[in-house]
């Protein structure tokens, strides 16, 4: 007895990656930050709380060469390493 394949009409769509899933770096534009990352990994005995401005650095270099969607560090988990500087509000007169 034969299997026969019934194939649809249907074409494949692509959609975007899921939330987490992002290019990889093929020209090696963030690898200094990576490494240095690695390093510190290294350097702590894989204790990756004493390297989070590293981490950071890493994902800010992946953002803006648009390796990654843009995300606010704070919904990253950076907001501590971050420094708030107040938002001039208007005087009210």
């Amino acid at each position: 007895m034969s299997t026969a394949m019934n194939f649809s009409t249907k074409s494949f769509k692509a959609r975007p990656p899921d939330k987490g899933a992002f290019p990889l770096d093929h020209f090696g534009e963030c690898a200094a930050f990576k490494e240095r990352f690695l390093e510190c990994l290294r350097e702590s005995g894989s204790e990756s709380s004493a390297c989070r401005p590293r981490a950071m650095a890493y994902l800010q270099c992946r953002m803006e060469r648009q390796l990654m969607a843009n995300e606010p560090l704070e919904k990253l988990g950076f907001k501590d390493l971050i420094d708030e500087k107040p938002e001039a509000k208007p005087e009210k007169l």
